[in-house]
């Protein structure tokens, strides 16, 4: 397709410094629509190539890799890999993406035109992490949030379900080659669902890059921090991610769900370990508007690569 993408980054502020953040931006910055989709734990940007491809027929779609992940910087105080740190790159990703336009001067008077006004409001489309941060700013005052997508994530996560994310994050280790990379994943990542071979070398040729290993050895390894899961544990309270009342079972943020106010779409996979059937039920009641979609043979996360899941996301954004 004649779609194609431009690479970005920002500087972005935490307390021990500055980190760049990278992010892919789609399709023409001129379109009226504007969707920022955010990968999970260890993913990356790339992970939402198949949709991004297909929304940016009609939106401009922005694809960050968090701060630790993909082509972004990794944090030298690995105490900072938290909601906090995530919220305000997502602020100032949020600014950067919604400012106006430069004024265009024209001919030696250089008379300009009005600068062009940003968009005022942003979809949300959050894998995992990325539905979590997406929950945490649109039940902030005044969100940009105009529509959000939940990608297998919701209002509890038991705490089986962190463990195990914590335990993927912190496999890996050194490959060989891209094959041994892909059958990683293909093991890995078996939960989202049916994938073609393609969009399995798809995954491996993105998750991966190549490090010195050794003085005379080069070997493939996923591209995040390792430290990036350290810090998911109750010694240490994040203040933009509260615990609830409920946390020994889990992740408690039913008083965030309820604080949202923005029409929203919440993908399960039908398998899935971290959203619960019993979750989603609840979170529809407690908002009756809010629509579900269940994926039978998924779970955690549905890729976003299959017609269909594609299908379901574009319908509801673009109404």
């Amino acid at each position: 397709m004649p779609v194609s993408f431009t690479q970005g980054s920002f500087l972005s502020l935490s307390p021990g410094g500055f980190h760049r953040i990278a992010y892919l931006d789609w399709g023409k910055h001129s379109a009226g629509e504007v969707v920022v989709c955010v990968h999970g734990l260890s993913r990356n940007c790339r992970d939402f190539d198949y949709l991004a491809r297909d929304l940016a027929r009609t939106c401009r779609v922005v694809c960050p890799d968090v701060v630790g992940r993909g082509a972004s910087e990794w944090l030298a105080d690995k105490s900072e890999y938290s909601f906090s740190t995530y919220l305000l790159d997502a602020a100032a990703l949020i600014a950067r993406i919604t400012a106006p336009a430069p004024p265009v001067a024209f001919g030696t008077i250089r008379r300009a035109r009005k600068s062009a006004e940003g968009p005022a409001q942003i979809d949300w489309v959050g894998t995992s992490m990325g539905g979590l941060i997406g929950m945490l700013l649109a039940a902030k005052r005044g969100s940009p949030i105009r529509r959000l997508v939940l990608n297998d994530i919701g209002a509890f996560i038991p705490w089986s379900a962190l463990f195990r994310l914590k335990g993927y994050a912190a496999g890996g280790g050194s490959f060989r080659s891209l094959a041994e990379v892909e059958a990683y994943l293909r093991e890995a990542c078996a939960p989202f669902g049916p994938l073609t071979d393609e969009q399995w070398r798809h995954l491996a040729e993105h998750s991966a890059e190549t490090r010195q290993d050794g003085p005379n050895s080069v070997g493939y390894h996923l591209r995040y921090d390792p430290a990036i899961g350290d810090n998911r544990r109750v010694s240490a309270p994040d203040p933009e991610f509260p615990l609830g009342p409920n946390f020994l079972a889990g992740i408690d943020l039913w008083k965030t769900w309820t604080e949202i106010r923005c029409p929203t779409l919440v993908l399960r996979g039908a398998e899935s370990d971290v959203l619960s059937h019993e979750t989603l039920v609840q979170m529809q009641a407690l908002r009756p508007g809010v629509e579900t979609l269940e994926l039978p043979g998924i779970g955690h996360a549905p890729a976003l690569m299959s017609y269909d899941q594609i299908g379901a996301v574009r319908e509801f954004l673009l109404r």
